[in-house]
């Protein structure tokens, strides 16, 4: 079995999920933890956020220690985290966990998209995630105008900002994260509609 595969395990079997696990050519491991995420289920209300803890990484980071010791890897630093604000979305339940939020991704090739001013050899994008309307693919949804500065008024004749949509399947991306957006009032969902 691979280093890999038991480090995985081992998280897991602490009961978190492994995001994301880094080793340099350095000798630094970087192990990125969270809490599992279930979906809530029909009419239930959206559970609160587990967030990982300083305690939770430190009893991965003890439990991990004694393990590659174990198994003789060769490491000069281990560091474990949790995902952070730009956190990296790798799996489709990552992508329905965050449905609604803004993400940055990246393409694998460049799309333009069709009837748009967007040019064809665009890879990276910025903007709400949400479900395309087949059901199965995704879309990013964004708006190029500027937003007004905080304190400008806003005249509520202004017609609102056209929105874009890129469609594309979880196999087109090369990178998504969340957009790293800080707000003292904390994460919110982005109320975006998608263009009619």
């Amino acid at each position: 079995m691979a280093w890999q595969e038991t480090v995985e395990q081992t998280v897991t079997g602490l009961g978190f999920d492994l995001v994301e696990l880094e080793r340099s050519g350095s000798g630094l491991l970087r192990v990125t933890i969270d809490w599992p995420w279930q979906p809530p289920h029909a009419g239930e209300a959206t559970p609160s956020e587990r967030f990982v803890t300083v305690e939770d990484c430190e009893k991965i980071t003890r439990q991990l220690q004694y393990l590659l010791e174990v198994e003789g890897l060769e490491y000069s630093r281990l560091e474990v985290g949790s995902p952070g604000i730009d956190r990296p979305l790798k799996s489709e339940t990552d992508y329905v966990r965050f449905e609604g939020h803004v993400v940055d991704i990246t393409l694998k090739a460049p799309i333009g998209v069709t009837g748009s001013d967007v040019s064809a050899n665009r890879k990276k994008f910025r903007g709400a995630l949400e479900r395309a309307d087949d059901g199965v693919q995704w879309q990013v949804v964004w708006s190029d105008e500027p937003e007004a500065k905080p304190g400008v008024r806003v005249s509520k004749k202004r017609a609102p900002p056209s929105l874009q949509a890129l469609v594309f399947t979880l196999n087109d991306i090369q990178q998504a994260r969340l957009a790293p957006i800080v707000s003292f009032k904390g994460r919110q969902v982005p109320r975006v509609s998608a263009p009619e």
